[in-house]
């Protein structure tokens, strides 16, 4: 799965793949594989990434598994640059989803009394 919001936000800081693997201490096609999505992107270079593009880790992730939530770790109340990113499996979306439409129709029925 292409990295979309990885190439837009390289490209909106006006950096080639080329000066991005060099940042990145590797070889363009290296890079060019990550952003294409041909290789994964491990999580401490995402957090690279973040910081070069001076973005939001959540505004570049895209997950190759399936969906997933970045969260900010505020228990103190200031942001230190720990992010905790968390997928979640297709098949745990799903059957949520089935049961929210069990619920819906169950409000629907009762409802309709």
């Amino acid at each position: 799965m292409e990295k979309v919001k990885l190439a837009k936000a390289r490209i909106s800081k006006g950096f080639t793949q080329q000066q991005m693997a060099e940042f990145m201490c590797m070889d363009v096609s290296n890079y060019n594989r990550k952003e294409k999505g041909h290789t994964k992107i491990r999580h401490d270079e995402w957090e690279k990434l973040s910081e070069i593009l001076e973005a939001p880790l959540e505004n570049i992730y895209e997950s190759e598994d399936s969906h997933c939530f970045v969260f900010r770790d505020s228990a103190t109340g200031n942001y230190l640059g720990t992010n905790h990113i968390y997928t979640i499996p297709e098949y745990f979306l799903e059957m949520q989803r089935k049961y929210i439409e069990k619920l819906e129709q169950e409000i629907s029925d009762l409802k309709g009394r």
